[in-house]
């Protein structure tokens, strides 16, 4: 006799994407750190019934984006700067080893991406500036030949895009950080194991010093608009 296997909702779907809709307008600053949200507004802004929202909802929850209010309903997560620098510690540790992986067999990185990059530090969208720092590594992630820093690695991500849509804006140093990806690249693609490591565990340390540093300057400055 055939397994009775129960008939899969197909919402889930409907669930990722305003998940993944979600997530973007928090990462950008659309849905600002302690906005009050209701299922209600988002799903009539969407264009969706309240259901895919809720579940949606949930899993911002459980992921950190969202928390719940005083007295009820649900708010954006704060910043929290200590939190970042924790994940650029381990987001640093991956990529070293991503990079000393990718260097053992000299891949070079695609060059597009570095100029793609370039063109969108030069621009003002924070959401393609975001997508290209994240190519990027996800291109070094993939050269490396192992499957599970970049599973790893994207959990991580989804914090760091949120800080970083938060501060590119105010960001003097764009250009200079993808000056730091082609010198990565250029290491891994000569087979320099160490020089890539140490280049990228720079590359890292001074990302995640340069935006807790002007993540404090704009929840200071916050704080003063609220007194």
């Amino acid at each position: 006799m055939p397994a009775q296997l129960i008939r899969l909702d197909p919402a889930p779907d409907l669930v990722e994407q305003v998940y993944a809709r979600l997530l973007d307008a928090i990462s950008d600053g659309s849905l600002a750190p302690g906005q009050r949200i209701t299922q209600e507004d988002i799903a009539a802004q969407l264009a969706v019934s309240r259901q895919p929202v809720l579940q949606a909802l949930r899993l911002l929850k459980k992921d950190g984006f969202v928390r719940d209010a005083p007295g009820r309903g649900l708010l954006v997560a704060p910043l929290d700067p200590a939190w970042i620098v924790k994940v650029y510690q381990v987001r640093g540790a991956l990529d070293a080893l991503a990079a000393r992986l990718a260097a053992a067999q000299r891949l070079r990185i695609d060059t597009k991406l570095i100029a793609q990059g370039r063109k969108a530090a030069r621009g003002k969208d924070v959401r393609a500036m975001i997508d290209a720092d994240l190519a990027f590594h996800d291109a070094i992630y993939r050269a490396s030949g192992n499957d599970l820093i970049a599973q790893s690695a994207h959990a991580h991500w989804r914090h760091l895009r949120r800080v970083m849509g938060a501060v590119l804006q105010q960001s003097g140093q764009r250009e200079a950080l993808w000056d730091e990806h082609e010198a990565i690249a250029d290491a891994i693609a000569r087979g320099d194991g160490d020089a890539a490591a140490a280049l990228i565990t720079g590359h890292a340390e001074r990302a995640s010093d340069n935006l807790t540093d002007i993540l404090n300057h704009v929840l200071a400055e916050r704080q003063g608009d609220t007194r």
